[in-house]
């Protein structure tokens, strides 16, 4: 009944809210995304998305797909990889940004251990200017992490708005430094709070730093100052900061896959997991869609 190119094509517009961004991540022209989503939406007798010029929203019914197109999937990847009787070998070092780990990133990272139960896989979390570093020295296969703003690269699973958070108790006084709550260098977050500062004059002050977001957020949620995060991976026990506040515009983040120097022994395991986390990106997210 439902086409796996079409649910791989539905997902991959939920997870970009982009028929343009999804038919670059696929390789696909847009006019092919489209007609995918429409005969999908055909099948189902349903519509998944709205949509308009500035915007791609998903419906009720297209909440309720994501669910049934991962399970068909990933069913559809279990039967094929168990009659071509390939099994993946070797040892896969994996980064990934602090970010996702109060996500469901663990379930995705076990049912890929269920599914290669042969690979060797080594996790590394880091702040994601790390991750890059240590990409770019051959010490990582596969990065899932924030991209710098000056850097092309990478297979996009994510793409959010960063926000100011605190505790709903803070008050800023506008007559002070703003006190920031931030990851020490190379963090992209960090950099982004610092240059939006900047660019609006704005005098401020580092109330707390530490590499450790478990760290940032118990210094946020004590008060203390205002941190710069994904709009939908808010820890539990703060807020976004209101407007009132008169802290800048942050502008957009995306998290990306990136690959690294192409081991032989890892190849196969790398391109396994990056294709999971794809079909999985809506997992990773720590509120329900609503109410981001």
């Amino acid at each position: 009944m439902y086409d796996p190119s079409h649910l791989r094509t539905f997902l991959s517009v939920a997870q970009t809210l982009s028929f343009t961004q999804a038919a670059r991540r696929l390789g696909l022209r847009q006019s092919t995304v489209s007609q995918h989503v429409r005969r999908l939406e055909d099948a189902a007798g349903r519509t998944l998305f709205t949509r308009d010029t500035h915007s791609v929203e998903l419906t009720e019914d297209g909440e309720a797909m994501l669910g049934f197109a991962r399970r068909i999937l990933e069913v559809h990847e279990q039967a094929a990889a168990f009659f071509t009787g390939t099994r993946l070998r070797g040892r896969l070092r994996f980064g990934a940004s602090e970010d996702f780990v109060l996500t469901r990133l663990p379930e995705i990272l076990e049912g890929f251990r269920h599914e290669h139960p042969e690979v060797d896989l080594e996790l590394t979390v880091e702040l994601s200017g790390t991750l890059h570093e240590q990409l770019a020295a051959g010490k990582l296969d596969l990065v899932l992490a924030k991209r710098r703003p000056e850097d092309p690269r990478g297979e996009l699973v994510r793409h959010d708005r960063l926000v100011w958070i605190g505790a709903e108790q803070l008050r800023l006084d506008p007559d002070r430094p703003v006190p920031l709550i931030v990851y020490p260098p190379p963090g992209i977050t960090r950099a982004l709070a610092l240059e939006a500062l900047e660019r609006q004059g704005r005098d401020w002050r580092v109330v707390c730093t530490s590499g450790s977001l478990n760290g940032l957020v118990a210094a946020a949620r004590a008060g203390l100052g205002v941190m710069a995060h994904s709009r939908g991976l808010i820890p539990p026990g703060l807020v976004r900061v209101p407007d009132r506040a008169g802290l800048p515009e942050l502008g957009q983040v995306d998290f990306v896959l990136v690959h690294g120097r192409r081991r032989p022994s890892a190849q196969g395991a790398a391109d396994a997991l990056a294709a999971a986390i794809l079909a999985g990106g809506d997992r990773l997210h720590r509120s329900e869609r609503k109410g981001l």
